[in-house]
Order: C-alpha cells, then sequence, then structure tokens
C-alpha cells in the first residue's frame, strides 16, 4: 500500500542510494544518507518536513541486511523528518505496521517538538484494537532532527577518576536550577542553566565528584498521565536513545540541544565533575499493546518488545512480556535490540563525552530467554567492549519481577544501587534495626554481598533516598506517603518507607521537634558520607528540601519536585554536615579504602585495621552482636599504617578515626579505651550540640553523647 497523500506535498527529489551504514540521518555537503532497520517492512518512505509543516515523501527503495536506505541532496542540518514504513497489519502476532503513522528515527541525534495525546497517534482504532487506524499522526508526533555540529572539546582529556573517590550526586536537569535565583532566567531548567557558575560552584563547595542525570534521552510523557494533565517529570519513559532531551535545551530543538549538551559537560569536565547518565534501555514509551504508534513499534514490534512464552513459540497470540511495570520490556538478546542499545552508549561517551551510566532496571536487559542470566548478551557484550568496560557502569540490580531481585549478583566491572544499605541504615536510626550487627556490616562496605565473588568495598553504591521516595527530610517528617497530587488516589508509592516523623505528621512550627528533626537529617547524611563503599547524594537532601510527603513524585513538574533554594526554609546545620563530612572523606584515605577490612592489625604489635567497640570501651562480642537492645557502637578505622599501598607501592599513613554511633532514645556515656595507639584526639564533626568540633578527648576518658547523634574523633598529631 502506498501512503495516503498529505497535506502540502512537496516535489518528490530525486533519491540517490546512499548506503546502510551508519544508521539514522548522517549529513555531508554533498547529501544526507537515511538508514533505518525494518526488515520485515514491505516499503520505506524518510519524510522531510518544512517549517511550515509541509511534508515531502521520498521512498527509500534500496533495502540490504534489513536496512532501508537512501540519501537526499541539498538538506540542511535542522531538518525535520521522520520514517513511513508498511508492511502486513496483524496485531495478534505482533505485525504493526501502520503506513499512517510518522515515525521518530531510533538513530535520531535531536528531537524536535512534542507528543500531544489524540487518537491517531495509536496504529488501531481506540476501542478495536484489530482494526487498523487511517488517521495521519504526523500533526500529533515529534520529528527527527538532522544533527551536524563541530564541537571544540579543547582536547578535553575523560577524567575517569576511581570510584574509592567518587561521590555521586542524583539531580535532575530541570529541578536543579528551575527555581535558582543565581541562575539567569531564561537559562533555569537547562542544560546551559545547569552548568552555570553558581551551580558548579555549589557543588564543589559541598564536595561531590560526580553528577547522575536522571534520564536525558528524549522522553514523552504517557497518555494516562497526560489525561490526569499531569506530565511525565523524572524522564524514565525514553522515546529516543541518542538524542538529548529537548525541553531542557534553551537554545532550541533543532539540533541545538546537542551543542548546548556538549558545553555542559565540557563545563563539568573542566571543574573536576563526571557526569553519569541514568539510561532506561529496558522498555520504550510506547507502552503495551495498546500504546501509541510513535517509532519501534511501527519499524517492527518483535525486533525490541520482549514477548511472553506462548507468543515467543507461535502457540498463542502476540502477548508482551512485561517486568518493568511500563507495559513492555526491551528484547537486550535480539541482536539488533543489543545493536542499538549497544551503539547508544558508546554515541555518549565517544561523541558526548559522558563518563559512566546508571541502569535502570538492569535485570530486565540482563535475561535469556525469560530468565536472568549473569552472562547474558548485554552484559558480555558490556563487559568484552574495549570502549565500554572502562567507564562507570551502575546497575539497578532488579525490575518488577520477582526473580529479578539481584543485589550483589552482577559480575565485574559492575557496581551496584545497594539497597539493603538504604533499608538497614533508616531502621537503625528510627530504632527499628535489631541491635548493630548488620549496620555495622552496612558501614563496612556490605562484605556479605560483594566480597565473595573479588569485588571490592566500592562495588556498594550506598544511598538512604532516590529520586524515587521520600526525600531525607520527608524520611522524618512523615511516615506515611501523600501522593494525592499525582491522581491516583494515594495508591501508588511504596508504603514500605521506613521512615520516622517524630510524633507528628508532617511539617511543625515547634522548634523542639525541627531540632530532633533536623539532627535525624544530619545523622542520616553523615553516615551515609562516612560509610565505606560510594555515596549517592539526592540533591537537596543536603539542605532540607521537601517533597511534602509525596514519595512518587514522577508526574509532579512544579515545586514539589524543584529544590527551593532561599535560605528562608533551608537545613543549613544539615549542609555543613554533610560538606564537613565529605570534606573528611576527601582529605582521609582511611575513610575510603579500596580493600575489604581484615579485622587485624596492619603492623606487628600495631592495632587493627578495624575494631568495634562498645559503649563500654572494650570490643564488641558475640553476646554483643546479638543484643537487639544495643543502639550505640563505635567504630575504630586505623591509619598506621594503611592497609592498602600507595600509587606507587609504598606504605600510606593516615590519622586514625574514631566514629561513634548512637542511635538510642537516651545519651549514653561511652568510654574511650586505654590503648598504646591513641592517646588524644579532637571532635572534627558531631550532630550533638553539646559535643562542639574542636573539643579534645583524651584515652580513658569518658565521653557523654546525646541521644541520636554521630560524633567523629580524629586523632591529634603526634597522639
Amino acid at each position: 500500500m502506498s501512503p495516503r497523500p498529505w497535506k502540502h506535498l512537496g516535489e518528490r527529489a530525486a533519491v540517490w542510494p546512499g548506503r546502510n551504514f551508519p544508521l539514522g540521518a548522517t549529513w555531508s555537503p554533498e547529501a544526507t544518507n537515511f538508514a533505518v532497520h525494518a526488515p520485515q517492512a514491505t516499503a520505506a518512505w524518510v519524510c522531510v518536513f518544512d517549517d511550515e509543516g509541509g511534508e515531502q515523501r521520498h521512498e527509500l527503495s534500496e533495502q540490504q541486511l534489513g536496512i532501508w536506505h537512501g540519501a537526499l541532496p541539498g538538506l540542511a542540518p535542522g531538518t525535520r523528518y521522520g520514517y513511513r514504513v508498511d508492511g502486513p497489519w496483524d496485531p495478534d502476532r505482533g505485525a504493526r505496521f501502520n503506513v499512517d503513522k510518522l515515525l521518530l528515527d531510533p538513530y535520531a541525534r535531536a528531537v524536535s517538538g512534542d507528543l500531544r495525546v489524540d487518537p491517531a497517534i495509536f496504529g488501531y482504532v481506540p476501542g478495536s484494537p484489530g482494526t487498523r487506524s487511517t488517521s495521519d499522526s504526523a500533526p500529533y508526533v515529534p520529528r527527527s532532527v538532522v544533527h551536524h555540529d563541530d564541537f571544540d572539546w579543547g582536547g578535553e582529556v575523560p577524567l575517569r577518576r576511581r570510584w574509592r573517590d567518587t561521590v555521586i550526586y542524583e539531580l535532575h536537569v530541570k529541578g536543579m536550577t528551575q527555581l535558582h535565583d543565581r541562575v539567569p532566567e531564561h537559562l533555569r531548567g537547562t542544560y546551559a542553566g545547569l552548568a552555570s557558575p553558581a551551580v558548579i560552584d555549589y557543588l564543589h563547595d559541598l564536595g561531590v565528584t560526580a553528577v547522575e542525570l536522571l534520564p536525558v534521552h528524549q522522553f514523552v510523557s504517557e497518555p494516562g498521565v497526560v489525561a490526569r494533565g499531569l506530565s511525565n517529570y523524572w524522564g524514565y519513559n525514553s522515546i529516543g536513545f541518542f538524542a538529548p532531551h529537548h525541553a531542557y535545551s534553551s537554545s532550541g530543538d533543532r539540533g541545538q540541544q546537542v551543542t548546548e549538551f556538549k558545553a555542559m559537560v565540557k563545563a563539568f569536565h573542566d571543574a573536576g565533575l563526571e557526569v553519569l547518565l541514568d539510561v532506561v534501555y529496558n522498555h520504550t514509551a510506547e507502552g503495551g499493546p495498546l500504546g501509541p504508534t510513535l517509532s519501534f513499534r511501527g519499524l517492527d514490534d518483535h525486533l525490541y518488545q520482549r514477548v511472553g512464552p506462548g507468543a515467543a513459540a507461535g502457540t498463542s497470540p502476540d502477548d508482551y512480556w512485561d517486568v518493568t511495570g511500563c507495559g513492555n520490556t526491551v528484547d537486550a538478546s535480539q541482536p539488533f535490540a543489543l545493536r542499538l542499545i549497544l551503539d547508544s552508549l558508546r554515541y555518549w561517551v565517544t561523541e558526548m563525552h559522558v563518563d559512566g551510566f546508571r541502569f535502570d532496571l538492569m535485570s530486565a536487559l540482563t535475561r535469556t530467554e525469560h530468565r536472568v542470566d549473569m552472562r547474558s548478551h548485554l552484559l558480555t557484550s558490556i563487559g568484552q567492549d574495549p570502549l565500554l568496560r572502562h567507564v562507570k557502569l551502575v546497575a539497578e540490580p532488579w525490575d518488577a519481577s520477582m526473580d529479578g531481585y539481584r543485589v550483589g549478583g552482577f559480575p565485574p566491572p559492575w557496581v551496584e544501587w545497594n539497597d539493603q544499605y538504604r533499608d538497614e541504615i533508616r531502621d537503625f536510626w528510627r530504632n527499628h534495626s535489631p541491635g548493630i550487627r548488620t549496620v555495622a556490616t552496612r558501614l563496612a562496605g556490605s562484605s556479605d554481598l560483594y566480597a565473595d565473588d573479588g569485588r571490592s568495598p566500592y562495588n556498594s553504591i550506598n544511598f538512604v533516598t532516590a529520586h524515587d521516595g521520600f526525600t531525607v527530610r520527608d524520611l522524618v517528617t512523615y511516615e506515611h506517603k501523600h501522593n494525592e497530587a499525582n491522581g491516583e488516589d494515594n495508591r501508588d508509592g511504596t508504603d514500605n518507607n521506613r521512615s520516622w516523623n517524630h510524633g507528628v505528621e508532617g511539617e511543625s512550627d515547634d522548634p523542639a521537634l525541627c531540632a530532633v528533626r533536623r539532627r535525624q537529617a544530619a545523622n542520616l547524611m553523615a553516615t551515609l558520607c562516612l560509610s565505606t563503599g560510594v555515596p549517592m547524594i539526592t540533591a537537596g537532601d543536603e539542605r532540607g528540601r521537601t517533597q511534602r510527603g509525596n514519595n512518587n513524585a514522577y508526574c509532579q513538574d512544579n515545586e514539589i519536585s524543584w529544590i527551593d533554594w532561599s535560605p528562608d526554609d533551608a537545613w543549613l546545620d544539615v549542609y555543613e554536615i554533610t560538606k564537613t563530612a565529605l570534606r573528611l572523606r576527601r582529605e582521609h584515605p582511611v575513610l575510603r579504602q579500596r580493600h575489604w577490612f581484615a579485622g587485624r592489625p596492619t603492623m606487628v604489635g600495631g592495632p587493627k585495621d578495624l575494631a568495634w567497640l562498645h559503649p563500654s570501651g572494650r570490643e564488641m562480642s558475640g553476646a554483643d552482636w546479638h543484643d537487639p537492645e544495643l543502639r550505640t557502637v563505635g567504630m575504630f578505622l586505623n591509619g598506621h599504617p594503611l592497609g592498602a599501598p600507595g600509587p606507587h607501592g609504598e606504605q600510606q599513613h593516615d590519622s586514625s578515626f574514631m566514629l561513634w554511633f548512637n542511635a538510642g532514645w537516651l545519651p549514653q556515656v561511652v568510654d574511650l579505651p586505654e590503648n598504646d595507639w591513641v592517646q588524644a584526639g579532637h571532635v572534627v564533626l558531631s550532630t550533638d550540640e553539646t559535643i562542639p568540633v574542636g573539643t579534645e578527648v583524651h584515652a580513658g576518658e569518658q565521653l557523654a553523647i546525646g541521644r541520636r547523634a554521630v560524633v567523629v574523633l580524629q586523632e591529634a598529631p603526634g597522639s
């Protein structure tokens, strides 16, 4: 079937044969080459749009290895285009070709325009899924953009910071600057705004080393979210794996977003900050079988979407297999879906200069047939890739299924989000932990999860909050979610918050209550920053950002999600504690060791590299570890010498530290042990206002630590 006539059709220009590689639109002064993979299609057209929306179609008559291709002379960078593809219509068998639907190029480097929800965006007639729709979707869908630039990176060299020296700051491009009074108004909420001196100086002052950007691949809002008058704010609904999301551009959407993104990365690198991307390859924005036809579904559905066992065997109608909770799951075992993901990753490293990736719901992508497989095609390919295996690779080690939870199970070189750290540290500070045995394991790097296969403490990404869930302030202010603004009758979001409101639900003007909450927030932040592993801070937690009790603010593109930079409501004391903890971590290698603690002396006659102390001053006994009432523990870290050699094999020395954690309801007097190694020290961090920084301490003395407090002692020079 030939395409139906559209309005404003122009003259059909000659189409040169072109070539089948590279995929996407490749501009040159002579011509722009188009190549798109649709092996089951019977015909394909590239459709070019002028500034008034007029469409000119050009049939791609060449097909090799399943790739339709052709070259058009005379196109300029910034030209908008899309594909129309014809083929069989048999939804029960996964064939959803529809020539009346304009399709985004999966390899488009830039995207222009937004998705408008209309019946025409669906391949079928609404209410009759088996009936093919003949409505033209072009007026309602975004368009691909021909891009070319000669960005000058200025001889930039990738930072390649070691994991043990890394501190991650998870942020949203828009939410970070939308309310920032020191960012020029026209740049707020954009890549350029994020690269402004006000933001970079703030991150430097805080002490983080890497930003992790919530999804910046081109995404669209789900029709169901739009129907509630909301939009997808977080961006976990990707439709363009090569294109920076155009809404974050201050300079336009005709390819300028690519250049602006590069300039942002360069600014971060010039400031010594790495850039990691949160990437969503596990599903596409087309959702379930009744979702819109925007790109992949119209090119060849089963090349990308994983189907159920019956459909795969040809014994039942088409059935998407969903372990993402988003309607579909990308089938990374399919050669072309795998190629798409790998090409995308390489593009962001080589062309956009990013330093690594955090993979959303990574377990969904590791499946061979329908089981999680740690030797899957994708994991093996990345592990063997000479480029990708050397960038930072972070797995969210679960998906939405029962068998997808694989914390501690991913192979080297992967590091993982450690939700067991999150849960146990939250429980400890809200007084719900069964003693301190598992808490100590988390503080020391989670050896139970990562030591058995040769990995290191830095394979644990430690976090107490993330974009998904309560903020730190809300953890100490709310016991129940308050997601009414999401329009789902407060059914969405987890009920397992592990939070504590300290007796009053929500914000309060009571000074005493506010002081307790701020101290608890400081305790959480100090614990996170001083634990062995890689700390990840959620943007704004260090200054008391609140989402008003919303623990699933994915659709709140407003003040609920944006960081409030005004000083009036900022928890600046929490900021100072966080900053101090990160400075100590940065300045003292004993606080960020790359090897596991051995629990024995690092030199003959010396102290253990790590010792756990009871409040009485003695080392913890077996009975102490199983005492469910114990809420106070001391963590002694020996710096004489360190267990790991320096960069040239030399023996390293550092100060020794004693960290006291008291999560109890009552103040706790602790005995500072008599010993031959550390005779005196001083307080370098304290969330107890009665023990100020600078307080001197000596071996054999007692220290009265207030209830729910962290106190860090550093050995005095020459002691």
